[in-house]
């Protein structure tokens, strides 16, 4: 795990892989979670020639805190940490609640950000002609409803759940993503998976729920940016079994970000889609130029 002090103090964690020349792949992780190394995602960017980048967000592990962050503000802070690392441009994938952070480097950094793809990524809570918790599984209903009644019934929401998120292992996924998983998902747990999810978990609460509750309300309001203003090329990636981030929120951000390219998988859930990350990512090269 790497440091960096950003512009206002704050210390950044981040991972970093492949070769220094390579063109940086900067990941935005889901909610909640943390710059965790999952080898099918790092070994995908590698065989493409880049250099991963994975950074924990404020308030997940070793990155300080950052109380009533915006999700615009990953814009400033991805770019200072491609400075630190000497990299003029860069591509981005963000998955889930990582989603809305990709969308927010390219419509900020658009001379910097040659390109986007969102997988299963969370669309924003005010979309006009959009019921946001429809489709959602019993657990993120639970969590956004005590997210949209305030700090206070939030944090205690959130620090019941993390009691029991820092000690869960790969036997425990299953059950304690309960009602978020569809059936494609629960198939989707094989080949190291489930124990990569339960790192993650366990690492997103490791330094408390700040991270966390500061993601849920970054959703909930005003993410700081206009879709509209995104000139870049995105890619949309969403499976109609997803019941972490229901099709309907895919489908909105298809029709909201300018010129998006749209996939939207019948057969795919939430978590099922990493498993196609080499398409991810091939398509996602197939659109930039740097």
């Amino acid at each position: 795990m790497e440091r960096i002090v950003l512009p206002d103090g704050r210390i950044l964690e981040y991972l970093v892989e492949g070769p220094p020349g390579g063109l940086p792949l900067v990941l935005h992780h889901g909610t909640p979670s943390g710059a965790i190394r999952y080898a099918p995602i790092f070994e995908s960017a590698l065989r493409h020639g880049l250099r991963i980048v994975v950074a924990s967000r404020p308030g997940y592990g070793g990155s300080t805190p950052h109380p009533g962050r915006r999700v615009s503000d990953v814009a400033a802070d991805t770019a200072a940490l491609l400075d630190g690392l000497g990299a003029a441009h860069f591509v981005t994938v963000g998955w889930s609640g990582g989603g809305p952070h990709a969308l927010a480097c390219a419509a900020q950094l658009p001379g910097r950000c040659a390109g986007a793809s969102v997988i299963a990524g969370v669309a924003p809570y005010a979309a006009a002609g959009l019921d946001w918790l429809d489709g959602m599984g019993e657990e993120n209903v639970a969590e956004f409803e005590a997210a949209a009644k305030g700090v206070q019934a939030l944090d205690a929401f959130l620090t019941q759940m993390a009691d029991g998120l820092a000690r869960v292992t790969a036997d425990d996924v299953v059950e304690a993503f309960g009602d978020l998983l569809s059936e494609v998902d629960k198939r989707a747990l094989t080949g190291g998976f489930a124990d990569y999810l339960a790192e993650s978990t366990r690492y997103s609460v490791s330094a408390g729920i700040a991270g966390w509750r500061e993601d849920d309300l970054a959703f909930l309001a005003d993410w700081g940016f206009a879709l509209p203003d995104i000139r870049v090329p995105v890619a949309i990636w969403q499976g109609d079994q997803d019941r972490m981030v229901p099709p309907a929120h895919g489908h909105w951000l298809a029709g909201h970000v300018p010129g998006a390219e749209v996939h939207l998988l019948p057969a795919e859930g939430h978590l099922s889609l990493i498993a196609g990350i080499d398409e991810v990512v091939d398509n996602l090269l197939a659109h930039v130029t740097v």
